[in-house]
């Protein structure tokens, strides 16, 4: 099976880079599975999304919490949409503003997408 494209929305790539190295490498795995057409085992639906489409890695290191939101809704990619560490110790939920960011960057990706469909299709 032939590896979908990973396309990083806004600033995805380089707040992943700015994580600690073992945070990275588990991001880094989950989004290659899904690029392999596969949910990672700790890969979960964030809710009020409608499904299965956008899901959330959590990662957990050094006391600190890290979550990564991307999506596979769209036929033949996978975006990452957010990363970022949780700073509110309260609860587990996700702070409203950081869902207001997957949102806005759903929205980017899903113009991208209906680009890069034109584009893939005049190029045969």
């Amino acid at each position: 099976m032939k590896l979908k494209p990973l396309f990083w929305i806004g600033t995805s790539r380089r707040d992943l880079k700015e994580l600690p190295d073992l945070v990275q490498d588990g991001i880094g795995f989950a989004l290659f599975s899904a690029q392999n057409g596969e949910k990672h085992t700790d890969a979960k639906p964030l809710s009020g999304f409608g499904g299965a489409g956008v899901l959330e890695i959590v990662e957990d290191y050094d006391g600190d919490t890290y979550r990564a939101i991307y999506t596979v809704r769209f036929t033949g990619a996978v975006y990452a949409l957010h990363i970022f560490q949780k700073k509110s110790k309260h609860g587990v939920a996700t702070p409203r503003a950081e869902i207001d960011i997957v949102k806005a960057r759903l929205r980017l990706a899903e113009e991208h997408h209906a680009e890069w469909l034109k584009r893939k299709e005049s190029n045969g």
